[in-house]
């Protein structure tokens, strides 16, 4: 059933019940993946980028094993017959993503980085256009509604947020996970959606071992505490094994461009977090963009008109 979800749902309208399903998994993935920002800022002191990254698709691997790897061995004849997307998709959306982010952490505050972020449902539209789906007017016009927002909020410097070097590397970022999304419309029906995030985890773990060992010969390791450890679980847990297999089930029940409606709430997020956690400035012209995107996000995510 689920299968059969992933490969329809973009082409027609889905029921009330699936739509809303798709709309609150996709929330939720925008609001966990928000923490992994705030963390990615945290840890920029203590953690180099790249290891950050390859502890938290380990842990994400080891969550995930129990449920996906007797799927993956399974359907293993699928997965080499379609080595060649798997290992796109774990390069763009586990290996480069994070990465990416967690460099861009280095140098650029939490709120710029989901501000930037935001932007990424731009890219999986035009993706999803592309392949022949019509989005619908209310959709389009919610989407430039939220992407004023963003830009508003960008180009205003609003609550002090700069342009920093990190903010080419969170616009990779973008460009990685808007990729990611629209290729996940185009999953082969035959992979379960367990086994795909499994092998993708997997993958994408394997391609980040030769920058790790790097990264551990040049820059050494980190010292395991609590301050380093606990944020690690957290993106390996809930941003990673959680977050990606809401996000992959939103995708697939209402299609990348509806779900990257919702995620354009991800910058309201982490400024409120960031805010809270990290002690960085939200000013009211913040506010009042961010209620913009709100706006957005609530037109783009009703039904198709």
């Amino acid at each position: 059933m689920t299968v059969v979800l992933e490969r329809t749902a973009p082409r027609t309208a889905p029921i009330p019940k699936a739509a809303a399903l798709g709309i609150a998994l996709a929330a939720l993935a925008t609001v966990v993946w928000s923490g992994s920002f705030v963390t990615s800022r945290a840890l920029a002191g203590s953690v180099p980028p790249v290891q950050q990254a390859f502890w938290r698709w380990l842990v994400a691997l080891a969550v995930v094993a129990p449920f996906g790897a007797r799927q993956a061995w399974r359907q293993r004849a699928a997965v080499r017959r379609h080595l060649g997307f798997v290992l796109l998709a774990s390069l763009l959306g586990v290996t480069g993503y994070n990465t990416l982010v967690n460099q861009a952490g280095s140098t650029t505050p939490a709120a710029n980085m989901g501000m930037i972020m935001a932007a990424s449902p731009v890219l999986m539209a035009v993706f999803e256009r592309a392949s022949g789906v019509r989005l619908g007017g209310r959709r389009i016009a919610g989407l430039l509604v939220a992407s004023a927002g963003v830009v508003l909020l960008i180009g205003g410097g609003a609550g002090g947020a700069r342009f920093a070097a990190g903010d080419l590397w969170m616009v990779a970022a973008a460009c990685c996970f808007g990729s990611y999304s629209g290729l996940l419309r185009r999953k082969p029906a035959e992979l379960g959606g367990t086994a795909f995030l499994f092998t993708t985890f997997l993958f994408g773990t394997a391609l980040l071992l030769p920058a790790q060992g790097v990264s551990l010969a040049v820059q050494g390791g980190f010292e395991p505490a609590p301050g380093t450890v606990l944020p690690i679980l957290y993106v390996g847990v809930a941003s990673s094994a959680l977050a990606f297999f809401a996000w992959n089930r939103a995708v697939a029940l209402v299609g990348p461009s509806r779900a990257g409606v919702v995620y354009h709430l991800q910058p309201v997020c982490v400024a409120l977090l960031s805010w809270a956690v990290l002690g960085e400035a939200t000013g009211v012209a913040q506010m009042l963009c961010m209620g913009l995107i709100l706006g957005g996000v609530v037109l783009g995510a009703a039904g198709r008109r």
